[in-house]
């Protein structure tokens, strides 16, 4: 029965520390928000911003790949 109050205990542990984890998340969302508010307030756009945000995330090669793909794609409907 040892065995089971140390598993149990230890299951505990982990969800609480999910938990405590999720809070912090929803807490930081909150700041980011709070961030992309202020910038829309400045005259910034939020929606290029964060795109701009996802494209410095890849790698420099998948970005010129997916640009090149891009304006293969709008030239090919005229778009350019």
């Amino acid at each position: 029965m040892s065995e089971g109050n140390v598993a149990a205990d230890q299951l505990r542990l982990l969800i609480e520390r999910i938990e405590r984890l999720e809070e912090e998340k929803k807490g930081i969302g909150d700041d980011i928000k709070d961030v992309y508010l202020e910038a829309k307030a400045t005259g910034y756009d939020a929606k290029i911003m964060r795109q701009i945000i996802r494209l410095r995330k890849m790698q420099p090669h998948d970005r010129q790949e997916m640009e090149a793909i891009l304006q293969t794609y709008l030239s090919a409907l005229g778009m350019e």
